[in-house]
């Protein structure tokens, strides 16, 4: 009795983990679930399938073994039964070499993964893109895992991941790089100085600064999605200046938004927005960032790569190459802007790469 309540535990323990796996992968886990989630966020349907089938198959053939290793021992299998379970052992080994073949670093067919962490924000998934296709084009398997911001400075301090491209320094990730600072390598920016908030408005618009707004879009400012930084940076620009008393800020969301500077450009009224660049409205409107004398939306800061520890020894090259990562803001927001447009963010990536083979040559060089 003992046993089989022992071998149903164990039998059900499995169950659980194995229906976990991928859930588990979307906070950083390595294991079995790493392939799926991979495949779900490049839209590599046929990997997807064939890693969920992996994992499938593997649940069914470790319940049955189980539940045939529950007969007590006074209980003589039938030779039906025998030949079953011999194959179901076969079975497990076959599929626990394939399992392995494909989670492991294929040294011949490769040089080695690296394992890419991004945040769901555009300009991390634009350069995660582009310097995942990079390294893929010199030979390196590429994992990429989307994990929320505090999640993927944990994951590269340690050692989950080997880096992130999504670094906002000083001050937006400042609390987080304090944290873990002694436990990466920094890289430096790849974006530099370029990365800022501010107020913006149409270029038509005659006004170049916070301080000369009056009466303009019936004192209103279109933000986005409440929470965000830049909402909390505007609630403090609506205090510092005298001039903006009585007006407000109106929340929705992004798209909103988007929307709202749209019909506003096509009939050339007034509208003042919540901005940021690398954000591809720069690249479709003709827009300017209203001068902010009192700081109060705060500085322009850098974009930074981010490796953990100990990568510079394990790949030199990957590392080198995440380590002359270098662009602009325009660059980036190109991209954004094809993606916007409809295209795919793997075509579109790659076609400018194609477009700026003397930029990215640079990354590569020796």
């Amino acid at each position: 009795m003992a046993k089989e309540n022992i071998f149903a535990g164990i039998n059900q323990t499995i169950m659980l983990t194995l229906s976990m796996v991928v859930i588990a992968s979307m906070i950083g886990t390595p294991g079995l679930g790493e392939g799926v989630l991979a495949a779900v966020q490049r839209s590599e349907v046929g990997n997807g399938f064939v890693y969920g089938i992996g994992i499938v198959v593997l649940a069914i053939i470790v319940d049955r073994f189980t539940q045939a290793m529950n007969h007590s021992r006074q209980e003589k299998l039938p030779k039906k039964t025998k030949i079953i379970l011999t194959i179901i052992i076969l079975l497990v080994a076959i599929l626990g070499s394939i399992l392995g073949h494909m989670f492991s670093d294929d040294k011949e067919a490769n040089k080695g993964t690296i394992k890419l962490a991004y945040a769901q924000q555009d300009d991390q998934i634009v350069s995660t893109n582009v310097i995942a296709q990079v390294l893929e084009e010199q030979g390196y398997k590429v994992d990429t895992t989307s994990l929320d911001i505090p999640v993927t400075w944990e994951a590269v301090s340690k050692g989950e991941v080997d880096a992130m491209t999504g670094a906002w320094l000083p001050i937006t990730h400042g609390a987080e790089y304090k944290k873990v600072k002694n436990d990466i390598d920094n890289l430096g920016p790849h974006i530099d100085k370029e990365a800022k908030l501010g107020l913006v408005v149409p270029k038509y618009m005659d006004v170049n600064s916070i301080e000369d707004l009056n009466n303009q879009a019936n004192k209103k400012i279109t933000g986005i999605e409440p929470g965000a930084e830049i909402v909390d940076a505007t609630n403090e620009t609506l205090k510092a200046y005298p001039n903006l008393k009585g007006w407000e800020q109106i929340n929705s969301s992004t798209g909103a938004m988007n929307a709202e500077l749209k019909r506003a450009i096509k009939n050339k009224d007034d509208i003042i927005i919540t901005g940021w660049n690398r954000y591809w409205i720069f690249q479709r409107y003709d827009l300017k960032y209203l001068d902010d004398p009192k700081g109060s939306m705060g500085k322009a800061e850098s974009i930074n790569t981010i490796a953990r520890k100990g990568l510079k020894e394990d790949e030199p090259e990957a590392y080198r190459i995440l380590d002359n990562f270098k662009w602009s803001v325009k660059d980036m927001e190109s991209i954004m802007l094809e993606i916007e447009n409809g295209k795919d963010p793997e075509k579109a990536t790659k076609e400018w790469i194609d477009n700026n083979r003397d930029k990215v040559d640079k990354w590569t060089e020796k």
